[in-house]
């Protein structure tokens, strides 16, 4: 629900290429909203909401007007609900152009229009005799060969017309681009211009002519050149005004032929206009061997000239309809958010505008249509069309010598002719960039479809980078290899249909290649598209290798993805060849259980981490075999975060494996219990309920082996005691599993009876289990301990009824009634909420294998900065939870990565104030149940915590949040993960490799008044650091499996208990912040009212010293006594108390 969050440029397109607005973030309302967002977290929960209208009687049954009539009615029909509307009507009124600032652009235009015409004319020259260029001015073009036929000279354009969006009202904001076609007089032009690029040789001659007469005309603050869609080829030259108008407008020049004057039959996609003996340098082959089409060089001509056509076609048809311009409008934002319609080759506003008039001529859209139906058809268009397969043209004409579809599906990957018949719109757009747009329309509809309260939010306001889209990503660098690769695929009549661009050349076979390799383990594989430069008249145009790197996001399946085995043909099929050919070396002829022979690959990987990262072997080997790119240009993100929930020896594992292990003893534990014999009642239910159980636990019990050396053994009580000399033994914590009882009329009706009987309970269960089953245990009048393979379980009695029994108040007149005490609600969470929550999480886990590594990469943050103590591990587990349950705009997250880059965009982003957050596990809310909790939420607001999470078990309450956090607290985890997830994907988004990951888990230690320093010597987890040590103490653990006859200490970790005192001692002076894992230091933040004065009272002196103030006796802090303290306090544990007297005064 909050905002979504400021994206980068995106370009637009031919004729039309304009930039949509970064999200919207900090304009108009929305924009308040979100900056208002974080001050207010911290204010009372009164302030800040949103409350109804209220309105007096006689409003609120005054009859509608007509207006008002009409417009519920076009609401109706036109729109799913009054809120989509009023959303949308928003959005719109943000994007669109003020009338004022289109007067100031139309003025601009009109002096560049004048300048423009007055640009001195050159007389001719050979196109190759470029010394009338003056020194200040470059040629905006690689002459690769440099030598070609033809003359040039300049003459002033024929005729200045605008073209695009601008005119037809569908440009939108921030970054307007108004593109202004510059038609050469004939004369500049020869017949054969169309040949061995002496067009576009022209073409770049004019700008640069033009460029350096208007760079000395101060109207204009920026003049440079830059490239129409990306294309190398076709340079543009930009304009922008000088003073406060600079970042009004920029205007876009492009040069372009007389509509008629190339002859479109030699312009068809089956056509040679590049000569391979000019391009090449070799003299023609002797073999009569046709030359190669040279599709995509013929589209570039034709897009120059057919212009203005499409302008008039698109005015035609858009003109008087608003609603349809509303509807490109939101497709454009849409576009903008997914990143489709960025660099070379994206799908542009100009592509959606011409898709809607194909929609409108082909009567799938009404020209009476409201912006929201049309956004909906032409998504609906393209979930279900595929272009690649099918293409679409918008030619009528039944004429014979149009070329047909299919010779431009054997050119281009997708096809969508223009009104022409000739050009192919979408020349430039890769099989994958179309295939990205299909499956976000998919996504998109499903999402419109649900009605979801929140779809126009998760639709056009939450941006989807390739980072936090797609599982793995991989950046190609430098981009100097891909020159390599044409080479090894072969691939001369692509480098010489693109003049030279080999990062476009090589792109569609790269992508087949790997999505071929990757098969079942792929959903989709989406690549970067080169970002579009801008240079200054003086320099030359950057080269292809300068476009920075080429990434690659995929996104993956999870059930096909941990396989570890590619099944070939058999031996003897035709087709083992061809598998042998693609897999090289890696394929192995292998016999299987079914007695077949068949060719297979094998990859290595033992742990479920290393399983995940499987396409990472398989991208590095197709690419160094087929493609000779070496490992090394090959950055491969999919698992650097993994380190971070790694264990001290599992460095090639998170975790996954040791979860089972102890899920498969808890598994045991609980067929042994059910088949207990000698239990006065019988055992009705076994619930696990402890994060382990749920595969949540950040780093995962191991079987424990305590050294005798490092304890005095307490025989008597068959435990250990930790040695005084020795370092702090191991951090042992025991899991809870909760053992229901069945029902009996022999249970007492009494509180303090019910807990006696379940102390008999606990004891009879630790007899029971040792006398017929050998574990070793320890009883207590609450849980009995039980030692199994090296874990420890703490088991718990519960009887069903307890909780009703602790809610029974009697009245003095002897009433009994129910009522809610804080024993019942303690006792019920933990007996009933929590088991039910523990199952309902592991089933989420079989379902989505990624589930536990994104809640514990979560929990390692938040606790990595020192709020863990403020966060249950129910309240992290059911965020995460979240991200998968309900994905949407996204998919689940395949990998943890991923996962965790979304677990801080929604901690960061969502209205914690004003939306509770709704886990839907197991899908048993319904929809109408969702609106029902939504309104209770706002009507109870003020009575709730700060955080709410809302599961089918706990509608109202939110009980994992009841205890914290606060709404200080709450605000700087907020503030924290903002300012982490740019960073994180800014790291992994670097082609140079991701860096020190670690940067985003190391807690801001300067924002604290005091640091408590500890010795690692007695932090059990020291270990489990976010910066692990290189050297630790030992933790009397022996290394040799075996069977253990005494049970392990529990729960020894003398930073909490020193945290415990700290706190009972001055917690209500200062907040104690620490990281559990393996933390080294403690911080400290006074209260903001700690240091006020207080009234001198006798009974309250604790930490504090007596002051005369005005003549009146005072108390205020004593910091240094109470420093002091601190370090007496942790005795043997502290080795410093450090205090940043900077930061505060008494």
């Amino acid at each position: 629900m909050g905002p979504a969050p400021t994206g980068e440029q995106l370009c637009g397109a031919i004729g039309e290429p304009e930039v949509m607005e970064p999200a919207l973030e900090g304009t108009g309302k929305e924009g308040k909203k979100a900056s208002s967002r974080k001050r207010t977290l911290a204010e009372p929960p009164a302030k800040g909401l949103l409350q109804p209208v209220k309105l007096s009687r006689a409003e609120l049954y005054k009859e509608p007007t007509n207006e008002e009539l009409n417009h519920l009615r076009e609401t109706e029909i036109l729109f799913h609900s009054s809120l989509l509307r009023l959303q949308v009507e928003e959005l719109l009124k943000e994007v669109r152009l003020s009338e004022k600032k289109k007067d100031r652009i139309d003025a601009f235009l009109r002096e560049v229009n004048q300048r423009v015409v007055r640009v001195p004319s050159v007389p001719e020259t050979e196109l190759t005799d470029q010394a009338w260029l003056p020194a200040g001015v470059r040629v905006p073009l690689h002459q690769v060969p440099y030598a070609v036929k033809g003359c040039f000279r300049f003459l002033p354009p024929a005729q200045v017309t605008v073209v695009g969006s601008y005119l037809l009202g569908t440009c939108i904001r921030p970054d307007i681009n108004v593109d202004v076609a510059l038609t050469m007089p004939r004369e500049i032009l020869q017949d054969k211009d169309g040949l061995n690029q002496r067009y576009f040789r022209k073409r770049a001659l004019y700008l640069a002519h033009l460029a350096h007469h208007l760079a000395q005309d101060p109207l204009f603050g920026s003049v440079c050149f830059s490239y129409t869609n990306g294309c190398h080829l076709k340079p543009s030259l930009l304009l922008r005004p000088r003073g406060k108008d600079e970042r009004l407008v920029t205007v876009r020049l492009h040069p372009c032929p007389p509509p008629d004057f190339f002859r479109p039959c030699r312009l068809l996609p089956t056509k040679n206009n590049v000569r391979s003996a000019w391009y090449r340098g070799q003299s023609p082959a002797g073999d009569g061997s046709p030359e190669p089409p040279t599709p995509h060089y013929n589209t570039w001509v034709l897009q120059d000239t057919a212009l203005e056509s499409h302008l008039q076609l698109l005015s035609t048809m858009l003109g008087s309809a608003q609603g349809l311009k509303d509807g490109v409008a939101l497709l454009k934002v849409w576009l903008r958010q997914r990143e489709l319609d960025k660099g070379q080759g994206g799908f542009t506003g100009f592509l959606v505008s011409m898709l809607v008039v194909f929609l409108v001529s082909t009567h799938k859209i009404h020209t009476t249509m409201s912006g929201y139906q049309v956004l909906r058809s032409v998504l609906q268009f393209l979930a279900t069309t595929d272009l690649t397969v099918n293409g679409i043209s918008l030619c009528l004409s039944s004429d014979p010598s149009l070329p047909a579809l299919a010779d431009f599906h054997q050119a281009f990957s997708v096809v969508f002719l223009d009104s022409s018949g000739r050009l192919n719109l979408c020349a430039d757009v890769t099989a994958s960039t179309y295939h990205q747009v299909q499956y976000e329309a998919r996504l998109s509809m499903t999402l419109l479809d649900s009605r979801a309260d929140d779809g126009f939010q998760l639709l056009l306001m939450t941006p989807k980078p390739m980072i936090r889209a797609f599982d793995h990503v991989l950046h190609l660098h430098p981009l100097s290899r891909l020159q390599a690769a044409c080479h090894r695929l072969k691939l001369w009549p692509e480098l010489q249909d693109n003049g030279g661009d080999y990062v476009s050349a090589a792109l569609g076979p790269l992508t087949t290649l790997l999505e071929q390799g990757l098969g079942t383990r792929l959903k989709l594989l989406a690549h970067s598209r080169p970002p579009v430069p801008e240079w200054g008249i003086s320099q030359d145009p950057p080269k292809h290798k300068d476009s920075g790197s080429l990434t690659l996001g995929l996104l993956l399946r999870p059930e096909g993805l941990t396989s570890v085995l590619e099944l070939g043909p058999e031996a003897d099929q035709p087709e083992a060849a061809k598998f042998r050919q693609f897999w090289g070396f890696r394929s192995e002829l292998r016999r299987f259980q079914d007695g077949a022979i068949r060719e297979a690959v094998v990859w290595e990987a033992a742990s479920m981490s290393q399983k995940r990262l499987i396409p990472h072997q398989v991208v590095t080997h197709l690419l160094a075999l087929h493609t000779d790119i070496p490992e090394t240009c090959v950055h491969y993100v999919g698992g650097p975060l993994d380190a971070l929930i790694q264990g001290l020896k599992q460095t090639s594992s998170t975790g996954e494996e040791a979860l089972a292990v102890a899920v498969c003893c808890y598994d045991d534990l609980s067929r042994l219990l059910w088949g207990l014999e000698g239990l006065p009642l019988t055992v009705s239910a076994v619930q696990g309920a402890h994060p382990v159980l749920r595969y949540t636990e950040v780093f995962p019990p191991t079987p424990v082996r305590p050294a005798s050396s490092f304890y005095e053994p307490l025989q008597e009580r068959s435990s250990l005691l930790p040695r005084l000399d020795k370092p702090c033994p191991a951090y042992v914590e025991p899991m809870t599993v909760v053992c229901h009882l069945e029902g009996s009329g022999q249970w007492p009706q009494d509180a303090e009876a019910v807990q006696r009987v379940r102390a008999a309970f606990q004891l009879r269960l630790a007899e029971l289990l040792t006398q017929q089953h050998g574990l070793q245990c320890c009883a207590t009048a609450t849980h009995t301990d039980v030692l199994k393979d090296g874990f420890v379980f703490r088991i718990r009695v519960a009887y069903q009824r307890e909780p009703q029994i602790l809610k029974e108040v009697q009245s003095p007149e002897g009433m009994i009634s129910l009522r809610d005490t804080p024993a019942s609600l303690h006792l019920e969470r933990d007996t009933r909420q929590l088991p039910l929550l523990t199952s309902a999480l592991h089933g989420l886990q079989q379902q989505h294998p990624a589930f536990s590594g994104v809640a514990r990469l979560a929990k390692r943050w938040v606790r990595a900065q020192l709020l863990g103590e403020d966060f249950t591990d129910e309240s992290l587990d059911l965020v995460a939870a979240a991200l998968f349950l309900h994905p949407e705009p996204f998919t689940p997250p395949s990998s943890p990565q991923v996962g965790f880059l979304r677990f801080l965009y929604l901690v960061s982003t969502f209205d914690w104030k004003n939306n509770p957050l709704i886990v839907n596990l197991n899908n048993e809310l319904t929809v109408e149940e969702q609106v029902e909790i939504r309104s209770g939420f706002l009507a109870a607001r003020t009575q709730l915590p700060v955080m709410v999470i809302v599961t089918p078990q706990d509608r109202k309450h939110s009980v994992w949040t009841q205890d914290g956090p606060s709404a200080q607290i709450l605000q700087q985890l907020v503030v924290l993960a903002a300012e982490a997830l740019p960073m994180l994907e800014k790291q992994l988004m670097d082609p140079r490799g991701p860096g020190d990951i670690r940067t985003v888990f190391r807690p801001p230690l300067d924002i604290y008044d005091v640091l408590i320093r500890l010795s690692p010597r007695h932090i059990p987890r020291h270990r489990q650091a976010v910066d692990s040590p290189a050297a630790s103490f030992c933790r009397g653990l022996l290394s040799q499996p075996g069977p253990s006859s005494l049970m392990p200490v529990l729960g020894y970790d003398p930073p909490q208990l020193y945290l415990m005192q700290l706190r009972e001692a001055f917690g209500d002076l200062a907040l104690f912040f620490y990281d559990q894992h393996g933390g080294e230091v403690i911080g400290v933040l006074w209260k903001p009212t700690s240091f006020q004065p207080q009234p001198f009272k006798a009974s309250s002196t604790k930490g504090r010293m007596v002051m005369s103030r005005g003549g009146e006796l005072v108390m205020v802090p004593n910091v240094e006594a109470i420093l002091e303290d601190f370090a007496v306090l942790g005795e043997g544990l502290v080795q410093t108390v450090e205090a940043r007297s900077e930061r505060w005064t008494v």
